[in-house]
């Protein structure tokens, strides 16, 4: 019997079939379901800043709003905007040569990456990541049709992106290293030296930087921040820097970031993704990124400050808890925790990824640790985004949890 002409064929899988919701957004949707029943939940998967923008964000959000601007906008960022981060880059990050013409503005750091890699990669490229690392680089480096090669970070060495790590991972496919300082899910940050050795292997190999900097801001005494583009030679385009607004100044619901590039293949193909994908960045968002960037910057200090109290509670909470490990974060609002066997056989679950099921069954938000890469099974992310007074209580539920 032949096959009908009209049955449908069978078509390739679609690059989306690889892509996941994610481990984080199923903890989250149950913490919700639970919240919404009445249930007092702790949001240690979420990392969503607990604070409001600036009050002069917010006034720069009406202003915008009755003077009219909630017209279309031009496609890289209104030319203010863009001037103010080109300004913005060349002071605090000290990445030298930028102009407005290498700034473009996009829809969070989010879009940031996927219009990066989507402009940069050929199916079948390799781009170098950390593992563990958020999960969401790993899916737009596929959306795009490269490979993820991960290279295993180890408490051993503070959780730091090695060159000498990294040099071994290089292959003839190799298109880009990725790297993302403060680190999410550890915590870590990469020195000065640490970073210009990164640069110097990516000179030697003619490979891309992409270097995801979304936690600039929340560094804790005594480290500092260091960009890999302030370390790039004068003629050196191929270091890509992407920027966020929602974690520095606690505008994540307002979606506005930025990426900066002067390479000539992304200046030509970044807006072409740019105008297909958004059309431009919300008009009132991006005035309210001009008046983040260009006012006062003391409540970027001091939420900075407030997630220093919040992560010394946590540290405290799970101190001396029998096969717990946490990791002191230098950066960000995560704190990554190894786990040994002992602790699943004492709480009687399986392996991290139950416990962090368990844990939520209990109203306590987590991420296991193979949400972010196949190299740590054995550990699990707490955030303490969420406001002080949760994270005081949800702490010593935590530690009763976790004994």
């Amino acid at each position: 019997m032949t096959q009908s002409a009209e049955q449908p064929n069978v078509t390739a899988p679609h690059p989306l079939d690889f892509v996941s919701l994610g481990k984080i957004v199923q903890i989250r949707e149950r913490l919700l379901s639970a919240q919404a029943a009445g249930k007092v939940v702790f949001r240690f998967e979420s990392g969503d800043p607990s604070f409001a923008p600036a009050a002069h964000v917010s006034e720069a959000v009406v202003a915008a709003m009755y003077a009219g601007k909630t017209h279309y906008v031009p496609n890289n960022g209104i030319p203010e905007l863009r001037n103010a981060l080109a300004e913005k880059v060349r002071t605090k990050n000290g990445i030298t040569n930028v102009t407005s013409n290498d700034i473009f503005v996009t829809n969070g750091a989010m879009h940031a990456l996927n219009v990066t890699f989507g402009g940069l990669l050929s199916p079948g490229d390799e781009v170098i990541i950390p593992d563990p690392m958020w999960t969401e680089v790993a899916e737009n480096i596929r959306l795009a049709g490269g490979v993820t090669v991960g290279v295993r970070l180890s408490a051993e060495e503070n959780f730091a992106y090695r060159a000498a790590d990294i040099a071994a991972a290089i292959t003839p496919k190799t298109t880009a290293i990725f790297l993302n300082t403060p680190h999410n899910p550890t915590g870590a940050l990469l020195s000065r030296s640490e970073l210009q050795a990164i640069y110097d292997l990516a000179r030697q190999h003619d490979l891309w930087i992409i270097s995801d900097e979304a936690y600039e801001d929340l560094v804790f005494a005594p480290h500092e921040h260091v960009s890999i583009g302030a370390l790039a030679e004068a003629d050196d385009t191929r270091v890509i820097s992407i920027f966020s607004f929602s974690k520095s100044h606690a505008m994540s619901g307002l979606r506005t970031g930025y990426v900066v590039t002067r390479a000539p293949l992304l200046q030509d193909r970044l807006p072409k993704l740019l105008r297909c994908t958004i059309n431009g960045v919300n008009s009132l968002a991006q005035w309210a990124a001009l008046a983040a960037v260009k006012g006062s910057q003391a409540s970027t200090l001091s939420m900075r400050d407030e997630y220093c109290v919040r992560r010394d509670i946590m540290l405290a909470a799970l101190r001396d808890i029998p096969g717990v490990r946490p990791f002191v974060p230098r950066g960000t609002f995560f704190i990554w925790v190894e786990l040994d066997s002992s602790v699943y056989e004492r709480l009687e679950v399986a392996d991290a990824d139950a416990l962090s099921t368990s844990l939520a069954d209990d109203g306590i938000g987590s991420a296991p640790g193979d949400a972010f890469g196949p190299s740590y099974p054995d550990a699990i992310r707490f955030s303490f985004s969420c406001d002080t007074a949760m994270v005081r209580e949800g702490s010593v539920k935590l530690r009763e949890a976790l004994l």
